[in-house]
């Protein structure tokens, strides 16, 4: 028998136990969709291309910024996508390597799907994966186009 909770017995359950939190939910790469967020999925780094690496100096102190960013292709099972990975990430997603991507989010690049993890998300290098990666289902290979759609009155 099925039981439903209401949104305040919901609350009130929640605010017992704070430590609490939600277990991930895994999802695969051939689940993700333009413009969602919060994704948890578990990926082998096929290669990584640096596409930028720079120092500047910032106006607080004399010290040199890097700014490094590198496209990775990462994959699953079900297909492959770019990675954007940012400055300290970039050392985290070295080919061969299996990571958890926590909380990433897709960002759209020239109408293309690209996978990321801000600063609210995470990587993890967990044990090599068993899986093998689907190359030939590359969604960052798939190119959107912005609709918008007229509100009927």
């Amino acid at each position: 028998m099925a039981t439903t909770t209401t949104n305040q017995e919901h609350q009130q359950q929640g605010n017992t136990n704070k430590t609490e939190k939600r277990k991930p939910v895994f999802i695969k790469v051939d689940q993700l969709k333009p413009g969602t967020t919060g994704h948890t999925l578990i990926a082998k780094v096929l290669n990584s291309n640096t596409v930028l690496q720079k120092g500047r100096a910032t106006a607080s102190s004399n010290r040199l910024r890097n700014t490094r960013i590198a496209e990775c292709l990462v994959g699953d099972e079900t297909g492959t996508i770019l990675f954007t990975a940012r400055n300290d990430q970039v050392d985290l997603m070295k080919p061969g390597t299996t990571v958890i991507l926590r909380n990433a989010k897709i960002d759209m690049f020239k109408g293309s799907m690209r996978l990321a993890v801000d600063k609210w998300g995470r990587i993890e290098v967990t044990e090599p994966a068993t899986f093998v990666v689907k190359e030939d289902n590359n969604l960052s290979l798939v190119e959107y186009e912005l609709v918008t759609v007229a509100a009927e009155e």
